[in-house]
C-alpha cells in the first residue's frame, strides 16, 4: 500500500504543478499533508516535517546568503564582461546563445556546486534571452541538462555517495567514466545547436548594433512612463510603440520595468557599479569557489562570510546594503520558501516509510534473468529513481540493494556505480533538487513548464551516456 501511495502522491504533484493548477510550494506543502492522513500517520506529520526542515536547512542558509553574494557581484559588474563576450561571440544568433548556454554552464560547473552553476549562467544569458525574445525554457533546459552531466565530478556529490554507500575509492568509478560522460556532453551541446537552429529559424539573427539601439529606445521609453506614473497617470495610452530591432511593440509598463532591471547587467552607467573593486570581488569570488571546492569551511558557512564582505567593502554605508538586501529579497524569499516546502515533500516520502517501499519495489520486480545485466538495469532505473527521490535516498537506499543483486550474478560494484551515475542529467530537474528553483525562479520560468520540456531531452541526454558506457565497456 505504502508504495502505491507514494507514487500516487509523487504523480499527483508532478500533475498538478504541469498543469499549473497549484503552485510549487502549495504542491510540496499540501499534497504530501494529505497522503500523510491517507497513510494512517497524520499525527506524526510534524516529526516528518522538522525532520526534513532540519536535514534542509544548511542547504536553504546556503541558498539564501548565496542569491544575495551573486547579487551584489551582478550589481557591481562582475559578471559583466562575461556577458559581453558570450554577445560578442553570439553576435546576436539564437544559434550562438543556445551553445554558449551550454558551454557557459558546463565550465561554470566545475565547482561542483548547482545552485552556484545557475546563477551565473542565467545572470550572464538572461539578458540575451529576453532582449531577443528567445524561449526561456531553452535556457533552464540547456543548464541543467549541462550541468547534469557535470554533477557527476567527485566533489559533486553523486560520485562520492555511491563511493561512500559501495565502499569504493571515488576515483575508480569516475576516472573510467570520461569518455562515455564526455560523450553525454558532446551530446548536450549537439542538441543545444539544434535547439539553437530552431529558435533561430523562429526570431531570425539581428545585430549587435539592433539589440543596443533596441536597448536604449526602450530605457528611454521606461523612463517617460515612470515619470507619468509619479505624477498621477496610469500610464497606459501613453506608451510609445518600440519595434526596433525586432523587440515587438507595446508590452505592459510593470513588464517592461521588470525586464529593464534584469537588463541593467549590461548597462555600464548603472549606480551599483564598482569598477575600482572589480578586481577584489574577482579574488574574492575565486577565493570563495576555491574554498567550497578543498572544503575549507561547510558551503552555508562560506557564503555567509562571502555576502557580508562583499556587502560591507561595495557598499560601507548602512542605506546602500539595505537597498541591495531588498533589491534581491525576492529571489531570496522564493528560493528558501522552495527548499522549506521540498523539506515537506521528502520528510513525508521519507518519515513514512514510503521511499523504502518503492525501492524493495523496483528491484523485486527486476525479472531474474535480466540478473547478469544489473548494471545496464541500474542506468536505466537511476533515470526514475533518481528524479523521484533525492541523491541519497537513491544512493545509500537503493544502490546497495541494486549491488548486492548484481554481485550474486558476477556483476561487480564498480560497474553498479558507474551505472548509478546515468541518471544525473535528469536528476538535476527534479522537483526535489534544490538548485532548479534557483535556475526557474531567476529565469523567471514556471516549474512546470521547465519540466515537460527539460524530461525528454535530459533522458535522452543519459540514455546516451548509458549507451556510451556500454560501447566502451565501461558500464
Amino acid at each position: 500500500m505504502l508504495t502505491i501511495l507514494g507514487f500516487a502522491m509523487i504523480a499527483t504533484f508532478l500533475v498538478l504543478i504541469m498543469m499549473k493548477k497549484m503552485s510549487p510550494i502549495a504542491a510540496l506543502v499540501l499534497i504530501p499533508a494529505l497522503f500523510c492522513v491517507f497513510v494512517g500517520k497524520g499525527a506524526k506529520l510534524g516529526d516528518y516535517v522538522i525532520d526534513g526542515v532540519t536535514s534542509l536547512a544548511p542547504t536553504a542558509a546556503m541558498l539564501m546568503f548565496a542569491i544575495v553574494y551573486f547579487g551584489v557581484m551582478i550589481d557591481v559588474g562582475l559578471f559583466d564582461p562575461v556577458v559581453r563576450g558570450i554577445l560578442k561571440f553570439a553576435k546576436a544568433d539564437p544559434m550562438r546563445i543556445v551553445v554558449g548556454t551550454a558551454i557557459l554552464a558546463a565550465i561554470v560547473s566545475l565547482d561542483g556546486d548547482g545552485s552556484t552553476t545557475f546563477m551565473i549562467t542565467v545572470s550572464a544569458m538572461y539578458p540575451l534571452y529576453k532582449r531577443l525574445k528567445m524561449s526561456l525554457v531553452v535556457m533552464t533546459g540547456v543548464a541543467a541538462m549541462a550541468n547534469g552531466v557535470m554533477n557527476t565530478l567527485p566533489w559533486g556529490g553523486p560520485t562520492a555517495r555511491a563511493a561512500t554507500a559501495l565502499k569504493l575509492d571515488a576515483s575508480d568509478i569516475f576516472v573510467p567514466m570520461i569518455p562515455a560522460l564526455a560523450v553525454g556532453l558532446l551530446g548536450v551541446f549537439v542538441l543545444s545547436y539544434v535547439l539553437g537552429k530552431r529558435e533561430r529559424k523562429r526570431l531570425g539573427v539581428l545585430t549587435l548594433d539592433e539589440i543596443l539601439v533596441d536597448e536604449k529606445v526602450e530605457t528611454k521609453v521606461e523612463e517617460t512612463e515612470t515619470v507619468l506614473v509619479g505624477a498621477g497617470g496610469s500610464g497606459s495610452g501613453s506608451k510609445t510603440p518600440v519595434a526596433t530591432g525586432g523587440s515587438g511593440s507595446g508590452t505592459d509598463a510593470e513588464d517592461e520595468a521588470g525586464d529593464a532591471a534584469r537588463f541593467q547587467v549590461l548597462d555600464p552607467n548603472r549606480a551599483t557599479l564598482r569598477p575600482k573593486l572589480y578586481w577584489f570581488n574577482a579574488l574574492l569570488t575565486l577565493t570563495l569557489l576555491t574554498a567550497m571546492i578543498m572544503e575549507w569551511l561547510p558551503i552555508p558557512v562560506l557564503f555567509l562570510i562571502g555576502a557580508a564582505l562583499a556587502l560591507t567593502v561595495n557598499f560601507p554605508h548602512i542605506p546602500d546594503q539595505k537597498a541591495r538586501l531588498a533589491a534581491h529579497a525576492d529571489n531570496v524569499l522564493n528560493v528558501s520558501g522552495m527548499v522549506f516546502a521540498a523539506a515537506v515533500f521528502t520528510g513525508v516520502l521519507q518519515g513514512t516509510g514510503m521511499v523504502d517501499h518503492m525501492a524493495r519495489w523496483m528491484v523485486d520486480v527486476i525479472p531474474d534473468g535480466m540478473g547478469p545485466h544489473m548494471a545496464l538495469v541500474t542506468g536505466v532505473l537511476s533515470l526514475p529513481l533518481t528524479y523521484f527521490m533525492s541523491n541519497d535516498g537513491f544512493y545509500f537506499g537503493v544502490l546497495p540493494v541494486l549491488a548486492e543483486a548484481g554481485a550474486a550474478h558476477g556483476v561487480t560494484p564498480l560497474e553498479m556505480a558507474r551505472a548509478s551515475l546515468v541518471g544525473q542529467p535528469l536528476h538535476m530537474s527534479s522537483p526535489l533538487v534544490p538548485a532548479v528553483y534557483v535556475l526557474v525562479g531567476m529565469a523567471k520560468v514556471e516549474f512546470g513548464d521547465h519540466t515537460r520540456f527539460v524530461v525528454k531531452w535530459a533522458a535522452l541526454t543519459c540514455l546516451i551516456i548509458l549507451g556510451a558506457g556500454i560501447l566502451f565497456g565501461i558500464i
